[in-house]
């Protein structure tokens, strides 16, 4: 048994382990950006390793971060429809994933038409904060928005005892993520530290005690 058939073997999800068992195995270099915002919908990439951001962006080249996605996730999903891809994706890190054409997916749900719900649930989940967040950039401002993140970010137990961010972020990575200038998000996060409110190292965040909800 191959590394990646063990990889699928290990999902947890069923549903999502079915799906990638009939996919194809597809490796993406660090960088790679292997869905664009409006090409066809081919088919949808359940992840097997790495991880990857998910994102749309304007003619000047400016991003706005959707959401990031790791083992287990699949991305692509709107392919279901045959119409253009709605974001793009890039792998953050070396990625391999299990490509399910539509003529795969189709053939999967014919097998298993409970496939339909799972995509569906998931659809509506998304969809759900995706609105989340749109009103989030309509009606906080840029440090609630900024603050809103750190506290929302996953973390793991360091051996300090604190509680830092899994992955590392750059301020533009964050300011991508709440639609502000790497500037703003610059002085944000300077002041945050002064006022003790947050620690960096080596672009991972603690938080040292909840930041007040307006600054």
């Amino acid at each position: 048994m191959g590394v990646w058939d063990t990889a699928i073997r290990k999902i947890s999800d069923p549903v999502v382990r079915e799906l990638a068992s009939r996919g194809q195995i597809r490796s993406f270099a660090k960088g790679t950006v292997f869905l664009r915002e409006s090409d066809p919908g081919d088919g949808l990439f359940v992840l097997l390793h790495g991880k990857v951001k998910v994102y749309v962006s304007d003619e000047q080249g400016r991003e706005m971060i959707l959401n990031h996605y790791g083992p287990g996730d699949y991305v692509g999903e709107m392919a279901f429809d045959g119409k253009g891809r709605s974001a793009s994706v890039r792998a953050l890190e070396p990625t391999v994933c299990a490509f399910v054409s539509r003529e795969a997916l189709f053939e999967a749900i014919r097998a298993n038409p409970e496939i339909v719900l799972h995509l569906f649930a998931n659809a509506i989940a998304r969809m759900r904060n995706m609105t989340i967040e749109v009103k989030n950039l309509a009606l906080l401002d840029v440090y609630g928005r900024v603050a809103r993140l750190l506290l929302s970010l996953p973390t793991v137990l360091g051996k300090d005892g604190r509680a830092w961010t899994v992955e590392p972020l750059t301020q533009q990575e964050i300011a991508n993520r709440v639609g502000a200038s790497r500037d703003m998000v610059s002085r944000i996060l300077k002041e945050l530290r002064a006022g003790g409110y947050i620690a960096v190292r080596e672009k991972r965040i603690t938080i040292l005690r909840r930041p007040p909800a307006r600054w």
